[in-house]
């Protein structure tokens, strides 16, 4: 590292970068270096997500996948697979190593059992108990291994009511019971209540925050067994982690009896923050204190709407005639315009208040963003088995130990040999007698 990002003259936008970005990751040490990992998931993104997180700051993954691959590399848009793999799978199979193994077989749970010992973290999203009940769940793996942490995710969790349902985790059916789903999507324009239609997010939202949730869950377990030495359960259900974005919702049920509708464009907390239909898309914008809603009234040339609206309450009660007259005027602009305007008035600093603006990206404007480029938000990796594939890299700019992508996805079972031998000792013959019995 040079000296000059030690300087204190260094501006500090080139102070940061010289400390954090992306590209100098390569050179610096890993967090997770010492840590082993094994993700048994099967088709389950939550999962995935967590221990592609790990993987990032240096954890040993090891996947292990049924003998023939597991089913979320089948998942992809329009089926669309790279060499036989889903896109999404390509996303999260990222620095992690690939086995085969068959957890129905009495051996293939022996061999489980002897590789669980070695490792610091298993991951699963089997029904609830199912793991206990085939002898290799965390009642069994404990006494063998008792640092170890282990999570299960499943939508209902291991315990409760609802535990005992046989439902598989997915996404949908996360997003659903969590109660997000409820509020989001455009209000009736007409009729009822209930001809307004609910609309789940685009991805899976669900999984991915659950998925979030696991990791920190899992470093937490990592800092209390640095303390004690002990591991432990870590029961994580995606829908519960993704209701806690459902912010007051809840609570103001609770506490009022009031339900919260859906309410499309608008917000019941605070008004402007939304997205305006432009000339050639959308844009979000935000002024919702007094002082913001100053300068948005400002820009938009209608300093006459703060008395009409004075207040954050009449802005709230009243969103629908404010929404009305913001969209009045941004139809008459593109994206792009509106954003220099609000540029321009924070930058030259023409009145007061600080407000907000972005333009509603598709994923092309995305990626034609230099912003995101300049910050190593995306990595193009050349993979000997994938080709070129274009990740999005790791969010966290870090100056000490950084994330980082070492390589993408691995084919089904390509680290038989190497796992095999290196923690059980496992030569090519036995791995090709276990391969004929069908135990990987």
């Amino acid at each position: 590292m040079g000296t000059r990002a030690h300087d204190a003259t260094t501006p500090w936008a080139e102070y940061a970068r010289e400390l954090t970005h992306p590209g100098l990751a390569h050179e610096k040490p890993e967090a997770l270096a010492d840590l082993r990992v094994l993700d048994c998931s099967r088709g389950n993104f939550a999962a995935l997500f967590t221990s592609s997180i790990l993987a990032e700051f240096g954890a040993e993954v090891i996947r292990v996948e049924p003998p023939g691959g597991d089913v979320a590399r089948l998942f992809s848009p329009e089926a669309q697979r790279h060499r036989g793999t889903g896109l999404p799978y390509l996303v999260e199979a990222r620095n992690k190593r690939h086995i085969t193994l068959n957890l129905a077989a009495e051996e293939g749970r022996l061999l489980f059992s002897r590789l669980a010992r070695h490792m610091d973290v298993v991951i699963e999203s089997e029904l609830a108990g199912e793991m206990d009940a085939r002898g290799i769940g965390y009642r069994q793996l404990s006494v063998l291994n008792p640092g170890l942490i282990y999570l299960a995710v499943s939508t209902n969790g291991q315990f409760g009511p609802r535990a005992r349902e046989r439902m598989p985790d997915h996404d949908i059916t996360n997003q659903a019971l969590s109660g997000v789903v409820y509020v989001t999507g455009e209000p009736a324009t007409q009729g009822p209540a209930e001809s307004s239609v609910p609309t789940k997010q685009g991805n899976w939202a669900a999984w991915y925050v659950g998925g979030g949730f696991g990791s920190l869950a899992v470093l937490a377990a990592l800092a209390y067994r640095g303390r004690t030495g002990r591991g432990q359960l870590i029961d994580l259900a995606p829908g519960e982690a993704y209701m806690r974005f459902t912010d007051a919702a809840i609570h103001w049920y609770h506490a009022m009896q009031r339900v919260q509708e859906r309410v499309g464009a608008l917000h019941i907390q605070v008004f402007p923050y939304t997205l305006v239909k432009t000339k050639d898309s959308y844009a979000f914008i935000a002024g919702f204190s007094d002082v913001n809603w100053t300068g948005l009234t400002n820009i938009v040339g209608r300093p006459e709407l703060k008395e009409r609206f004075p207040s954050p309450k009449s802005r709230i009660t009243e969103a629908a005639a404010v929404y009305q007259e913001l969209q009045a005027w941004s139809r008459e602009l593109t994206s792009q315009e509106i954003l220099d305007r609000f540029q321009d008035y924070m930058v030259s600093k023409r009145g007061p208040g600080t407000v907000a603006t972005a333009r509603l990206n598709t994923p092309a404007q995305v990626l034609e963003e230099s912003h995101w480029w300049e910050r190593g938000v995306f990595e193009k990796v050349e993979d000997p088995e994938y080709g070129e594939l274009l990740l999005q890299a790791p969010p966290w700019k870090m100056s000490g130990t950084p994330p980082r992508i070492k390589w993408a996805c691995r084919p089904v079972g390509a680290d038989n040999e190497l796992v095999y031998l290196k923690y059980l000792g496992l030569g090519r013959a036995r791995l090709e007698a276990l391969q004929s019995g069908g135990v990987v």
